[in-house]
């Protein structure tokens, strides 16, 4: 009888929690079958709130598709991430995310920005307060201080790099990403590199480049040393908030620096 009973109470959250990311304002009466209530949560991960609302209710009715419907519509979505030709495609095939528990805390998707056949790409840990609320990363102080290291250092401009994060959501309290996070946006920064197809990669951080390299060891015995991301250079090096803390680090990144404009032919 237990049994029974969690199986019902699960069925009655799984299935309230499809309606609400599906639009609808009421539950209908009446559970989805067994079989395919354990699909509801991949029926609504990457399918936009809107657009779900707009093809699942009709004006004037209070009829909702079935889960079945919705999730084949998510595993359609995921298809277009691996296969999606152009950063905006992929944008397109994200939609209104909400893979994990960071969706629930967002203001924006913070997706990326910058050259989308940059020479180089900078990828961060996550979006902090200010990339939450422009929808941009590298916005806030440490986004200043990176567009200075590009800008004056490297003497490119911000729009030739491509910079982004290794998750789209802003982590409450500006936390480190949990593993299952990290895993539910794993295709869409993998599919960002594939596009971009960069010469070279820098790892800001401990998270960005413990996260890409699938390793444990310490940012400062990762720093300054080459590695690859599937096939491409990457370059681990200080985050430009750790050196706003630590201004006299500044002089490492910029051996870091100095090794990756060698690397794509830039004099240092």
């Amino acid at each position: 009888m237990d049994h029974e009973i969690r199986k019902l109470a699960w069925q009655i959250a799984a299935h309230a929690e499809w309606q609400a990311m599906s639009g609808a304002r009421a539950i209908p009466q009446g559970l989805p079958p067994i079989e395919t209530a354990g699909r509801v949560p991949e029926a609504a991960a990457l399918a936009p709130t809107a657009a779900v609302g707009a093809e699942s209710v009709d004006e004037g009715s209070a009829a909702v598709s079935t889960p079945a419907v919705a999730s084949a519509s998510a595993n359609e979505r995921a298809g277009d991430v691996e296969v999606a030709a152009t950063l905006d495609g992929l944008r397109g095939a994200i939609g209104d995310c909400r893979l994990c528990r960071l969706a629930g805390g967002r203001t924006k998707i913070v997706f990326g920005v910058g050259n989308p056949h940059a020479r180089l790409m900078f990828v961060g840990e996550g979006p902090g307060r200010d990339e939450d609320l422009k929808g941009e990363p590298f916005v806030g102080r440490a986004g200043m201080l990176l567009t200075d290291i590009i800008e004056k250092g490297m003497r490119l401009s911000r729009s030739d790099v491509y910079i982004c994060n290794v998750v789209k959501c802003r982590p409450p309290d500006n936390r480190n990403p949990e593993p299952d996070e990290v895993e539910a946006c794993s295709p869409f920064l993998r599919r960002q590199i594939a596009l971009v197809q960069p010469e070279a990669i820098v790892a800001l951080g401990k998270f960005a480049a413990q996260t890409l390299l699938a390793t444990k060891t310490p940012i400062m015995r990762l720093r300054g040393t080459w590695f690859a991301y599937e096939g491409v250079p990457l370059m681990p090096t200080l985050h430009p908030a750790y050196l706003l803390r630590n201004p006299a680090d500044k002089k490492l990144v910029w051996q870091d620096i100095k090794l990756v404009m060698a690397k794509i032919g830039l004099d240092p």
